[in-house]
């Protein structure tokens, strides 16, 4: 088989950058190594921002997110026993989010290349890329017993933390950072009401705990946990009491609980990979970079990899020129880094470390303080938490 760009991994990035580059006329294959019923499964983020909702539009697949997705202009956040609204559309010139669950992305823009009869070859075994460093890239897989090969210009990395693209590069050419945070966040979705309109972040001696939700209808909550803690240790009511405790009374008061439909615990961590690019292959979303939660930006830093890369790709076909993907690893890079010490300073805002201490406590309470009576301050996080322009 014959294509300009592998895409490896179905994930959001993945099938995102597929849908912008047909959208130019630019072909591209598919590989996924799980069936298509296990990627939709699987519950991830659901806060994207305008940068990541205009991409959606670009690539044809926002009708439903603008029909079912809920615009939030601000959050709150929670301490010592007392809720604090950041205005998002105040401090920012009227900038907001959208709550619409990756699930829900993923289905769109599956549901769109299956339209177009584009290739995606889901249950593809033993995956290997090859010769990425030269002209002719290619990348082998299984399927159904059978052996195949593509030949491609390009090889695009979206297959995730645990992808085999990262893993191929050569050792020595890649660098890694990473933090590991000591606690991990047990999650609740449930068909209930949202217990508020917007997004309430919680700092609570007992740990933190974070108020959301994926519609009108279905809630997702969360709680620090300890990364001992296991998912069949916490029944539903265990969780809901659990929650409770860590809001404030009148949140509690109105809190509707439920049984579970999903529930599990995520570890969190900070994790970056340089370069992005290597030879003919660009690593992209959570291939080559992580983030913990709490800044919303996952799915959103992946959406902006997708830009840069697709543009890039469109330039190199339309223009003959090879500047955007020559500098595409540098401003991905640029973004990234934003993005992580943000997701780090909210981490660090509303989590009790274990070595924290009374001093600690008390400089993280002071920071709240601050945060929530200054407008310069405020306008900062409102900033960084609808997204931060791009560099074209």
């Amino acid at each position: 088989m014959r294509t300009q760009v592998a895409i490896i991994g179905s994930g959001p990035s993945g099938l995102l950058l597929g849908q912008l580059l047909h959208k130019a006329g630019i072909d591209a294959v598919i590989l996924e190594k799980h069936t298509k019923d296990y990627v939709l499964s699987r519950i991830r983020a659901g806060i994207i921002e305008q940068i990541c909702v205009d991409l959606l539009d670009e690539a044809g697949v926002g009708e439903r997110m603008h029909r079912q997705g809920l615009v939030h202009h601000g959050i709150e956040i929670a301490f010592k026993g007392r809720r604090h609204r950041i205005d998002f559309k105040a401090l920012t010139g009227g900038k907001s989010v959208m709550v619409y669950g990756q699930t829900e992305i993923t289905r769109d823009l599956m549901d769109a290349r299956e339209a177009a009869g584009l290739p995606t070859v889901y249950e593809a075994a033993d995956v290997s890329i090859h010769d990425f460093d030269t002209a002719r890239p290619r990348v082998r897989y299984v399927k159904d017993g059978k052996a195949h090969e593509i030949e491609c210009d390009f090889i695009a990395g979206c297959d995730g933390y645990h992808g085999v693209c990262r893993a191929s590069v050569p050792q020595g050419a890649l660098t890694t950072y990473e933090r590991v945070y000591p606690f991990g966040w047990l999650g609740l979705l449930s068909d209930t009401p949202p217990v508020s309109d917007e997004l309430i972040y919680i700092n609570h001696e007992r740990g933190f705990a974070l108020c959301s939700m994926r519609s009108r209808t279905r809630s997702r909550y969360y709680v620090q946990c300890s990364l001992e803690d296991k998912v069949e240790q916490w029944s539903d009511d265990a969780f809901w009491d659990e929650l409770r405790r860590r809001m404030d009374p009148e949140t509690a008061e109105r809190l509707v609980t439920g049984p579970s439909i999903e529930k599990s615990i995520a570890p969190l961590r900070s994790f970056v990979a340089e370069p992005m690019r290597f030879g003919r292959l660009f690593l992209a979303g959570d291939a080559a970079h992580i983030v913990p939660p709490t800044g919303a930006k996952g799915l959103n830093l992946a959406a902006a990899d997708v830009r840069y890369l697709s543009r890039a790709l469109i330039e190199y076909y339309r223009d003959r020129s090879e500047a955007g993907i020559d500098h595409y690893s540098e401003k991905a890079l640029r973004r990234i880094w934003k993005a992580e010490r943000f997701s780090w300073m909210m981490t660090n805002l509303l989590h009790r470390f274990p070595d924290q201490g009374d001093f600690g406590r008390r400089i993280q309470e002071a920071e709240l303080d601050y945060l929530v009576s200054s407008t310069a301050a405020s306008t900062s996080l409102a900033e960084n938490y609808v997204g931060l322009p791009f560099e074209d």
